[in-house]
């Protein structure tokens, strides 16, 4: 028996039946990450002990026979964005090389009251700043399907980990596409909540009214299972939202025939072929389970890249002003007076994206350009949720790709920002919007060598439950495997 391809549904029934303990399992995937994460890369940092420590606590409550929490002894990585305490949480960022966060993130402490063991901080774009996990300040990931291409980003490390069968399940993070697209380059299922549905408390913010955490995970139930835990209202971040969480998990069986699926036609323009392919043949299978298929529009789609950038780079812009080499991180150990210590911290400290993007941020918020970039992206950000909401008055689920390219290869697009920003050209609307999204394998390319495509599922405010179901369903029915 495998133990690193267990789901965390058959995990808990092992320990529960005493078949193999919570620490073996710990064991099993530490060995495998020091067998095989040198060549996929998608760790930072590790925390064994923290892991084993949390490991044995649910041995011990198998051995009185006590009841085990959700998760128990089920192996996660957390997105290095996620503070943890007592082990660092560098965002990917030499800026942060060294910091050790004093706290636990709300997403960590519930994972974990609910008997997950956290095996360590994964890779990402810094700041989760990118597309590709290639601006990383300390080396890319790489994919797990093709060691010479990109895993996605941001949230490449925790795509990679979990596809690479180094976790079972893993925490991102998403502000315009950072969980689903990795999913989708991955060949594995990644989640965004609704905008408020999990709490931001110790997630380092890029834009924050942008920013979600959410799980990734190789089955729509295993996603459902940890949103079920990590979900819900949180005192300490006054952005979470004060809605009934659900049985996510009690509700993935319920039958989708009678719903109706919106297919915009904005997100199958200028798609390459294989994509298109294999997102129509999942489109196909959904109208096969007695899905009805609707064509739908969503009109400001074309502004959405450009509208993103500019509310995220202004918002990031300001949030990242607190790294000054001051109060916490790498400061400059040579400089002539307070300004030139923050320039040259600042310089030596941050990536060039990052730098790329503070400084388009506060350009766009600068006297003279507010009105006519910041102010006006944000009323382009009220016209496209409008659209969702529209469109969802006719519709239960919309269904788009997630990625209009598969897997490129590292270096490929490193020196073309804005070929690495149309990345997010399918994601970046349901990030304005605010409303949930999950990417889901939708086969792979006909092409050698053969790369996974994902197929992404959108619905209404805290209609989580929904999208889960017709992604369990989808699953079931083989969808996965299409192409």
């Amino acid at each position: 028996m495998d133990l690193t391809t267990l789901t965390t549904s058959e995990i808990r029934t092992h320990l529960t039946e005493r078949r193999v303990s919570a620490e073996e399992i710990v064991c099993t995937h530490l060995a495998r990450i020091e067998e095989k994460d040198p060549e996929v890369r998608a760790y930072l940092h590790l925390s064994p002990e923290r892991a084993l420590e949390q490991a044995r606590r649910i041995d011990q409550l198998v051995a009185a026979g006590e009841p085990l929490p959700p998760l128990a002894g089920v192996p996660v990585a957390v997105k290095d964005v996620i503070l943890t305490r007592g082990v660092r949480t560098t965002c990917a960022s030499r800026i942060l090389k060294n910091y050790l966060a004093p706290y636990d993130a709300t997403t960590v402490e519930r994972l974990e009251a609910a008997g997950a063991c956290v095996l360590g901080k994964t890779n990402c774009d810094e700041f989760a700043m990118g597309s590709s996990t290639e601006n990383s300040g300390f080396f890319p990931t790489h994919n797990p399907h093709d060691l010479t291409r990109v895993p996605g980003g941001s949230s490449g490390g925790s795509a990679a980990a979990v596809a690479a069968n180094l976790a079972t399940v893993s925490l991102g993070s998403d502000t315009g596409g950072s969980i689903r697209q990795p999913a989708a380059l991955c060949g594995i299922v990644g989640m965004m909540g609704t905008y408020g549905r999990v709490s931001r408390y110790g997630l380092v913010a890029f834009a924050s009214s942008l920013d979600h955490i959410g799980p990734f995970g190789r089955s729509v139930r295993d996603v459902a299972h940890v949103l079920g835990v990590i979900a819900g209202r949180d005192p300490k971040d006054s952005t979470s939202a004060d809605v009934p969480v659900v049985d996510y998990e009690a509700m993935l069986d319920q039958n989708v025939r009678g719903l109706k699926v919106g297919v915009p036609r904005e997100f199958f323009a200028g798609l390459s072929p294989e994509i298109g392919d294999n997102v129509q043949k999942g489109i196909d299978l959904l109208a096969k389970l007695g899905c009805a298929v609707v064509p739908i529009s969503l009109p400001h789609t074309d502004y959405a890249i450009g509208c993103y950038y500019i509310i995220c780079m202004a918002e990031a812009s300001s949030n990242l002003a607190r790294y000054d080499g001051i109060r916490y991180g790498f400061r400059s150990p040579e400089y002539d007076d307070l300004r030139d210590m923050y320039k040259k911290t600042r310089d030596r400290g941050f990536g060039a994206e990052v730098k790329r993007r503070i400084m388009l941020g506060t350009y766009v918020l600068s006297s003279g350009y507010y009105d006519a970039y910041y102010l006006k992206a944000q009323k382009v950000r009220t016209l496209i949720a409008r659209d969702f909401l529209e469109a969802f008055d006719d519709v239960d689920v919309i269904v788009t790709p997630t990625s209009p390219i598969p897997a490129f290869k590292l270096g490929e697009r490193v020196d073309d920002p804005l070929q690495m920003y149309l990345a997010d050209i399918y994601t970046v609307t349901a990030s304005l919007a605010g409303i949930p999204g999950i990417s889901v394998p939708c086969g792979k390319t006909l092409s050698e060598p053969h790369l996974p495509v994902g197929m992404q599922m959108l619905a209404k405010h805290f209609d989580e439950a929904r999208l889960l179901q017709v992604a369990h369903a989808f699953e079931k029915g083989g969808g996965f495997a299409v192409g």
